[in-house]
């Protein structure tokens, strides 16, 4: 790929839409993400014709899942360098807490750049898929390419371009649940 299409965005990408996560039992899935990470479900198209559901992440109920399609369930080595997908938190302390009242078990990890900390706890969803929190939003997003870099607004963690053409993966449409309920 030419270095000049990369930084032109070709594709004219916004942002990270979702990703999907093949489960073995939509049921337990859906009440871990909700209940350990707070998502809601919303509505999802009817036309589909598998078991599935929405909630920022799409869950795909998968009955016919081959061993390599998905990680083993009940892996109980976790591995920080393993796929995962991570989600930032307002405190690190309430949700390491959370996770034990909850007996889900992580391992924590602590990376430093230049004075600045971020913390980090890593996990399994009940098909194995790994889950990371962490305060990633403490580093500062400084991209590599110099055309890139004046054009980047920095806010919260997050890259916005004023020209769309650097990506912001951090800001998905994911749909936490919020603190607005009791």
């Amino acid at each position: 790929m030419k270095k000049s299409s990369i930084s032109n965005n070709p594709l004219q990408l916004k942002s990270l839409n979702h990703i999907s996560v093949a489960c073995r039992s939509l049921e337990r899935s859906l009440e871990f993400y909700q209940n350990v990470l707070g998502f809601f479900p919303i509505r999802r198209p009817g036309s589909f014709n598998f078991d599935g559901a929405w909630i920022g992440i799409h869950l795909l109920q998968c009955d016919d899942l081959e061993e390599e399609d998905v990680p083993a369930a009940g892996i109980t080595r976790i591995n920080p360098k393993d796929n995962h997908i991570s989600f930032q938190c307002e405190s690190m302390a309430v949700a390491e807490k959370k996770l034990k009242e909850m007996e889900v078990e992580y391992v924590k990890s602590r990376v430093e750049e230049g004075g600045v900390y971020v913390d980090q706890l890593f996990f399994h969803d009940p098909d194995g898929h790994m889950v990371e929190i962490c305060n990633c939003d403490n580093l500062p997003v400084v991209p590599l390419l110099p055309a890139a870099a004046a054009a980047v607004v920095v806010r919260g963690g997050g890259c916005r371009s004023s020209e769309s053409n650097i990506l912001s993966l951090g800001r998905s449409c994911s749909t936490l649940n919020s603190s607005t309920s009791s």
